[in-house]
């Protein structure tokens, strides 16, 4: 089934079309990768049955159609050759391919190798680890673009709930990438290819819709297009186009269902753009235009004069034709360079005979200098999702200093934000701000248009920890924790200290226990951290939250455990070893015969198939942990007793679960009864809102066996609104 005009080319037309557009390309280096990955593919399958090579041969045809360099159509057919065969290597791609393509290849290669707690951490990792190769070179996240265009094209072979997954991924990072280097012609595909999984309703009634007067409006803007060509050569234009606009579904989709439009008041149904040779004939058209039709107040936007960040020239307008077209229509004005652009981005201004990379990072890609900047000082794998979110979807707003000069800044930004954006000095100085010439709060939100002039004083004792709740940028956030960083190091170690104190107190062990240097030093190593007092400042100044800080360094004293109960042997006798006299007690066989109270630990809830251990407690009979439980392997020695299940069930047990899904009005009533009905009751279930549109139910369920709790949560995984479900501490 095509989605769009890209076709899977042959080795010989690649070539052929290199040569048209970039005839000094060393080509040979695309013929040599070709075979290369056509044989380190040979044997694979994709999920759709066929041969694996089909993917990068797809993926070089797209980087080939935006038409770029040598190399990275070369790094695009080697892209999967280290991931998806384990005898390639990246040193054998350097000897092959020279270290240009190697560097290439390894910023598109995921993080899948190694060991993370969850998969959020691997995504935020692999997509670290992808913006920090972009900063080195462009060119690498233009093959990720290409390779999440061909793997949205054939996601229907992938599972259903992948699908989902896959496709919000898309729209939440890949999109907004596409939109901020201005590679439109990708954007534009992912987005309607993503929200066919997404919302498949959604996306037949716009598709229906606007199919059902097409024949209508097809005519119109026939009629469109001859009165003006008629117009344009009475005024002696040259050299000029104009065609019909395709229709771009997501973007009607969004004005729908976010802006709460109805299908008639969307204005650019109707559409058609004008070519032409410079800029003056872009002006001399928009005038030609304005006295055909009635222009519409407020809708005439000029990105000539001022582009957007990703480089997009173009002037629109929309305009009321009378009887002969009745439906208001929108007119693109703009060069044919500006549409090269328009259509490829950053892609379109590559220098292919000065051999420019992506190192130089100028003012085009100041967004990426953005994220680059931030991304160093946040550590917690959810924060860098979110800010990457949040700074890849923001709108714009353009701001004036005093001088005139325009400023850029995401939707929402404040004067304090615009402190941080001139400059850190500035920011770290700053007592006031005057926004069109009067003072106002410095958490004002700011608005295109506004002349913004920050006022700052010598005296000034830098920014207070309450700015880090004022500012909405990333990059101001990473500025103001730079500061207590560096001016606060005594402070931050000592607060740092003092908060991993309290988490790790509230979990049931001392720090010092915990902070041995076998458990640190994977955590060090992460985060090149220099020693334990480089980990307390980092947490102190809000770098890395000390929840997470305390749960690494549980795991890994966990780890060294169970690797000495390896080593010495068990001390106890198994479970099934204990002597099963008499009725068993809630199910559980107790170490020296039955008579004992026996209650279930809380922390952990154990079920029946779960490996178990026993301590007594004082007044209070047994208490029945997880034998992986942190209070259980904290517990003094002494006191622990050996327990066993009983052969047969005997009742049912609590489970904690916890599941990160989308939110939707009906998702919890919905998720509650489709657990029910699976035969395991929810006694009780609470919800949390998160930033990114999605919530954290904890439900805690009633099951008869560790084997239901897993079927249990399984099932809830593949709900297609669920992100993640997992069993839980309750």
């Amino acid at each position: 089934m095509a989605h769009s005009k890209f076709e899977c080319l042959t080795l010989e037309e690649m070539i052929t079309r290199m040569q048209q557009y970039n005839p000094g390309a060393d080509l040979a280096v695309v013929e040599k990768a070709f075979h290369f990955a056509q044989q380190a593919h040979d044997g694979q399958l994709r999920r759709s049955g066929e041969p694996y090579f089909v993917h990068p041969q797809n993926v070089a045809s797209i980087l080939v159609d935006i038409m770029l360099d040598a190399p990275t159509v070369a790094a695009g057919l080697l892209h999967d050759t280290v991931e998806d065969n384990e005898a390639i290597t990246l040193d054998i791609i350097e000897k092959e391919f020279g270290r240009e393509i190697m560097e290439l290849v390894d910023g598109v290669t995921k993080l899948g190798r190694l060991n993370f707690s969850d998969r959020e951490e691997q995504q935020a990792e692999s997509l670290r680890k992808m913006i920090l190769a972009m900063g080195r070179d462009i060119r690498v996240v233009l093959i990720k673009l290409a390779d999440r265009l061909h793997n949205m094209r054939t996601l229907g072979f992938q599972p259903a709930e992948r699908q989902v997954a896959i496709a919000h991924e898309t729209l939440d990072i890949y999109a907004p990438i596409a939109h901020r280097l201005g590679v439109y012609t990708i954007k534009q595909e992912i987005e309607d290819l993503a929200l066919r999984y997404i919302d498949p309703e959604g996306y037949r009634e716009v598709a229906h819709k606007v199919g059902i007067k097409r024949v209508e409006r097809e005519q119109q803007i026939q009629t469109i297009i001859s009165t003006l060509r008629d117009k344009l050569d009475e005024m002696g234009i040259k050299n000029f186009e104009i065609e019909g606009r395709p229709k771009h579904l997501y973007s009607i989709y969004r004005k729908m269902v976010i802006q709460n439009r109805h299908f008639e008041q969307i204005y650019d149904l109707i559409a058609t753009r004008v070519l032409v040779e410079n800029i003056p004939d872009c002006y001399s058209v928009l005038g030609a235009v304005h006295t055909l039709w009635n222009q519409v107040p407020g809708r005439f936007k000029d990105y000539i004069s001022v582009p957007k960040n990703n480089m997009y020239q173009s002037l629109h307008t929309t305009l009321i034709g009378g009887r002969s077209i009745p439906t208001p229509f929108e007119v693109q004005v703009r060069t044919y360079e500006m549409h090269r652009v328009a259509e490829y981005g950053i892609a379109a201004h590559w220098n292919y005979k000065e051999g420019v990379q992506g190192g130089g990072l100028d003012k085009k890609l100041y967004w990426l200098r953005q994220i680059l900047d931030w991304q160093s000082e946040t550590r917690d794998s959810k924060e860098f999702i979110d800010g990457l979110r949040t700074d890849l979807f923001s709108e714009e707003v353009f701001l004036f200093t005093p001088k005139g000069d325009i400023v850029n800044m995401q939707r929402g930004a404040t004067p304090l934000d615009f402190a941080y954006r001139i400059h850190s000095q500035v920011g770290n100085a700053c007592v006031g701000a005057k926004v069109n010439g009067k003072m106002v709060p410095i958490d004002t939100e700011l608005v295109t248009g506004d002349r913004v002039e920050i006022m700052t004083s010598s005296a000034s004792k830098g920014p207070s920890m309450d700015w880090l709740n004022v500012v909405k940028t990333q990059q101001a956030k990473a500025k103001i924790r730079q500061f207590f960083k560096k001016e606060l190091h005594g402070e931050n170690v000592q607060k740092g200290r003092d908060m991993l104190e309290r988490e790790a107190k509230r979990r049931g062990v001392k720090l010092g226990e915990i902070t041995k240097a076998e458990y640190l030093e994977p955590l060090l190593k992460k985060y090149a951290f220099t020693d334990l007092e480089a980990l307390f400042g980092a947490v102190g100044f809000g770098g890395l939250p000390s929840i997470y800080v305390i749960s690494r360094l549980l795991e890994e004293q966990k780890k060294e455990t169970e690797q000495e109960t390896v080593k010495k042997g068990p001390t106890l006798p198994e479970p099934k070893e204990v002597l099963k006299q008499g009725k068993p007690t809630h199910g559980i066989y107790v170490e020296g015969g039955p008579g004992m109270l026996v209650r279930f630990a809380h922390c952990c809830n154990p079920v029946p198939g779960d490996e178990i251990v026993g301590y007594v407690t004082r007044g209070r009979g047994v208490t029945v942990h997880k034998s992986d439980c942190v209070n259980a392997i904290n517990s003094e020695p002494e006191r622990a007793i050996q327990v066993s299940w009983a052969d047969e069930g005997t009742g049912t047990f609590n489970a904690a679960v916890r599941i990160v899904a989308y939110d939707h009005p009906s998702l919890l009533g919905e998720i509650t009864v489709f657990v029910s009905d699976m035969g395991a009751p929810v006694t009780a279930v609470s919800m949390r809102s998160n930033k990114n549109g999605t919530v954290t139910i904890h439900m805690v369920l009633q099951v008869t066996s560790k084997d239901q709790l897993r079927q249990a949560v399984t099932r809830i995984q593949k709900r297609s609104d669920v992100l993640e479900a997992f069993r839980s501490v309750s």
